[in-house]
C-alpha cells in the first residue's frame, strides 16, 4: 500500500528539496529548502546544507559564529505563516477549528471557495486525503497560481485529491453530493443557493468571514434561505503563557480576532428548519431591521 501524498516528506533524515525550519536561540524561525552544495547565511555565520542532508530531524548545526540553530522540518501551522502570499492566509487557529467543527473526515468531498495564497487547502487536502476531493473555487488567477506553487511545495507535488478552478463558485459550481462547504469570502450569502444544491442532507456549510457586518448577513442570509439548519457563528482567540520558575503568567500579545466562522447542515429537501424557541433581544428586528438581503 502506497504512503499517502506528502507522507513521505514528514519523516526520516533530511533530504534534498525538504523544508526546514531553523530555530535561534532566541526562538526566532528561519525557513529554507535543503540544496546540495549550498550554504545558509545568517549575521551570526553561515554552515552547509551538506551538513543537513542525510541527519536526523532534531539535529543542531552550528554556524562559523559558533551560534547553534535546532533544525527541524516545519510544522503545517508554520509553513502556512512563512509561505509566500497572494491574500491574507488562514491562521492556524481559525483552520483547526474548521476541521473540527466542519467535521472534515477522510474521504470526505469539499468544496472551498477563496483560495488565497493556499493555507486552508493544505490543511483540508492532509484531511481528506488522498480518496477524497477537494474542488477550490477562486477569482483571482493571480491568488490561484500562488496557492498552487504553496500547496505543492509542500506536498511534494500535485496532490491527486485536488482540483483547483479560476472563477466564481456561484457561477461555476457543478459538483454534486459534496459533504462540505467553506466559503472565505467576502460575500458568502451570495453563493447559498448554489451551496444548497451541491449539499447533501446532513452536510455542513461553513463560513469564514473577517466583520460583524459580514457575519450578521451571512447569519440571516442561512436563516432566510430555509434549508439549513439554525447557524452556529463563533470566533476563536489564543493566549500562550509564559513559565519560568515562580513566573506564571499569560504572555503580552496573542493571536486576537481573526476572523468569524459559521456552520450550518443541511436539512433534507422539502423539510421547514424547526421554529426557534430563542427570544431575540428588544428591539433586534425594529422598525428599522430591512432584513440580511438590503441593497
Amino acid at each position: 500500500m502506497s504512503e499517502p501524498t506528502g507522507a513521505a516528506r514528514r519523516r526520516g533524515p533530511f533530504q534534498v528539496g525538504d523544508q526546514v525550519q531553523l530555530t535561534d536561540p532566541k526562538g526566532r524561525h528561519y525557513t529554507f529548502t535543503l540544496e546540495a552544495g549550498k550554504n545558509f547565511h545568517t549575521h551570526k555565520g553561515s554552515f552547509p546544507h551538506d551538513e543537513l542532508i542525510g541527519a536526523p530531524e532534531g539535529s543542531v548545526v552550528r554556524t562559523t559564529g559558533n551560534v547553534a540553530y535546532l533544525a527541524l522540518r516545519p510544522l503545517l501551522p508554520d509553513y502556512v505563516l512563512s509561505m509566500p502570499r497572494g491574500a491574507a492566509v488562514v491562521y492556524p487557529k481559525d483552520a483547526g477549528q474548521i476541521l473540527a467543527f466542519a467535521d472534515i473526515f477522510a474521504g470526505a468531498r469539499v468544496v472551498e471557495a477563496g483560495v488565497g495564497s493556499g493555507s486552508l487547502s493544505s490543511f483540508l487536502l492532509r484531511a481528506i486525503g488522498d480518496q477524497g476531493m477537494l474542488h477550490s473555487y477562486e477569482r483571482r488567477e493571480d491568488f490561484a497560481e500562488i496557492a498552487k506553487a504553496n500547496v505543492e511545495r509542500y506536498f511534494g507535488g500535485p496532490h491527486p485529491a485536488w482540483q483547483l478552478t479560476v472563477g466564481d463558485l456561484q457561477d461555476n459550481l457543478s459538483d454534486t453530493d459534496v459533504d462540505r462547504v467553506i466559503l472565505d469570502m467576502l460575500a458568502p450569502w451570495e453563493c447559498l443557493e448554489a451551496v444548497s444544491k451541491a449539499l447533501v442532507p446532513g452536510g455542513i456549510l461553513c463560513c469564514y468571514v473577517a466583520t460583524t457586518t459580514q457575519l450578521a448577513r451571512t447569519v440571516e442570509s442561512i436563516r432566510e434561505i430555509g434549508c439549513f439548519a439554525e447557524p452556529q457563528p463563533w470566533e476563536s482567540m489564543i493566549r500562550n503563557w509564559h513559565v519560568e520558575g515562580l513566573a506564571v503568567r499569560p504572555d503580552h500579545r496573542m493571536i486576537g480576532h481573526t476572523g468569524f466562522l459559521v456552520t450550518a447542515r443541511r436539512l433534507a429537501d422539502g423539510v421547514e428548519p424547526p421554529m426557534r424557541r430563542r427570544r431575540p433581544a428588544k428591539g433586534a428586528y425594529g422598525d428599522d431591521y430591512e432584513g440580511p438581503n438590503k441593497g
